[in-house]
């Protein structure tokens, strides 16, 4: 059967930005699909998709629980997962003591629980065949202390972190882990995020999520353990390396904090 034959991709996250690119350049590559978010805009998605030729299944879940991911697994059906990229994730702006923590934990739901959760139910798989590649949208976020972004530059600083320790668990099998690490990009993260005020939200140089995912995509085929995508983020990360976190939470500020936008 053809289903048999075509290898399958599993992306988070999917319904705009990075995951959405990241869907169409394994559709391009010859991949079915199952795609999951937590917008309408899923089912969209999954029409653009299909014009590449392959199997498109499209969920529309809260991947912040664990009933969502599992949901989001029994759709996987046990089949062989060629390719898991686990991009979903949330961002919150604003002061952590001023934040509704309904919407906080949710953000780390979102980024952590949910996406580790979702790995392990995958990875074991790929595990016992000894054979898969799995791709998690980090940050360069997670390299410092993101004030005025606490939650979100902490979960971040998880998953890269997290990508690294499970990639050297796996070093004895086939199956490889990547971390795609970019930085500021043009998706509707800011203004999800409330950011739109800030001087890192309104500014009109982000990257394109179409170069980010494919820089982050290159990575995974070639079984990388991570990639900074864009050569001022590299620049930025190696900074990072040696500058003191005081510094590095004084230079967020200047970026994330509310009002200083300049536009």
């Amino acid at each position: 059967m053809i289903d048999d034959i075509r290898p399958l991709a599993v992306v988070t996250g999917a319904s705009s930005g990075i995951g959405y690119e990241l869907a169409r350049l394994a559709a391009e590559d010859g991949y079915d699909l199952v795609i999951a978010a937590d917008e309408p805009a899923i089912v969209e998605a999954k029409g653009a998709l299909e014009q590449h030729g392959g199997k498109v299944e499209a969920l529309q879940v809260d991947l912040s629980t664990t009933d969502g991911v599992d949901e989001l697994v029994a759709l996987i059906g046990g089949r062989q997962v060629d390719a898991l990229m686990a991009n979903a994730g949330r961002g919150l702006g604003h002061g952590f003591l001023d934040q509704d923590w309904t919407q906080a934990r949710l953000v780390i739901d979102t980024n952590v629980t949910g996406t580790v959760y979702l790995i392990q139910q995958v990875a074991r798989d790929m595990r016992t065949r000894d054979r898969g590649r799995i791709l998690i949208t980090g940050s360069i976020a997670g390299l410092m202390p993101g004030s005025f972004q606490a939650i979100y530059n902490g979960t971040k600083a998880f998953l890269d972190s997290f990508a690294w320790a499970l990639r050297n668990e796996l070093k004895d099998t086939a199956v490889t882990v990547s971390c795609l690490m970019p930085g500021p990009t043009d998706t509707e993260f800011f203004e999800r995020a409330d950011m739109l005020d800030t001087k890192i939200g309104s500014d009109p140089k982000k990257a394109d999520p179409a170069d980010v995912a494919l820089t982050g995509y290159r990575a995974m085929q070639k079984g990388e353990g991570d990639v900074v995508a864009g050569f001022k983020n590299k620049l930025q990360a190696a900074a990072a390396a040696v500058t003191p976190q005081s510094v590095l939470a004084e230079q967020h500020r200047k970026m994330a904090e509310p009002g200083t936008d300049q536009g």
